[in-house]
């Protein structure tokens, strides 16, 4: 983790979010899915609230309307099994629009299609403002077990050298006439995935060989002291305890 690395989903910018240390606003994101899942169903306008909530973090860390929504797609297959949960629930139905709906399916959609976007919109936000060495570092910083991050930050590592080695693979068969255009190609595609197996494996090995004769023994060493101050806690939870506030409200009323 010594060296920076940089995602597509990250928008550098000077703000105030994006300087955040990174396990605070990680501390707070967990935090608000945790409160969001744990609004009722029934309180819709708390969960109008919440996306008031993201949006002023939106607008503080300079992130595009249009940038987020388009991140937003990827939870497209959750909306497709939401929208289906009103044909195939059980229970008391109404009619909509002519269509025998279940109240309960009904119920279930907007409780997942809500709580859904809500958090993924979190997420963005989390990786639009905080770089991907740096969410390592954060989790490093909240106590996550040592093991699960080193293997993190070696598969975002290597995931590039991964996909920038399918790359040349895919440059020389094209540079030698070949197009894959049918099921007769499958063949030349296999063996080339099964290169592109023991080629990874064998640099895992290289790598790994590498690291224990440098001394490795289970631990990477802590290159960069993440820490913050209470004001800066105070700045990140903010988001959380206004929802939280949100939250209370919606079980009470």
């Amino acid at each position: 983790m010594g060296a920076g690395h940089a995602h597509r989903l990250y928008l550098k910018r000077p703000t105030p979010v994006h300087a955040l240390p990174p396990h605070t606003k990680l501390a707070a994101v967990f935090a608000f899915v945790v409160v969001v899942v744990s609004t009722p169903r029934e309180a819709m306008w708390a969960f109008a609230v919440y996306g008031v909530l993201l949006g002023v973090v939106a607008y503080a860390a300079r992130v595009p309307a249009g940038f987020l929504l388009r991140r937003l797609l990827i939870e497209v297959p959750f909306v497709a099994f939401a929208v289906l949960m009103p044909f195939v629930a059980e229970g008391s139905r109404v009619d909509v629009l002519g269509l025998s709906l279940s109240v309960d399916g009904l119920w279930g959609a907007w409780n997942v299609l809500a709580k859904g976007t809500l958090g993924v919109a979190a997420s963005v936000l989390l990786a639009a403002t905080t770089e991907l060495r740096e969410l390592l570092l954060g989790l490093q910083r909240l106590r996550l077990p040592q093991l699960l991050v080193q293997i993190a930050s070696f598969m975002i590592r290597y995931g590039d050298l991964i996909t920038d080695e399918m790359r040349r693979m895919r440059i020389a068969r094209e540079s030698r006439g070949f197009e894959a255009k049918g099921v007769r190609h499958w063949g030349v595609l296999a063996k080339s995935a099964g290169a592109l197996f023991i080629r990874s494996y064998e640099r895992g090995e290289r790598v790994h060989l590498a690291m224990i004769s440098r001394g490795y023994a289970g631990t990477m060493p802590v290159i960069d002291q993440v820490d913050a101050s209470r004001a800066q806690w105070s700045y990140a939870l903010a988001l959380p305890v206004a929802a939280l506030a949100v939250c209370l409200l919606g079980w009470t009323l």
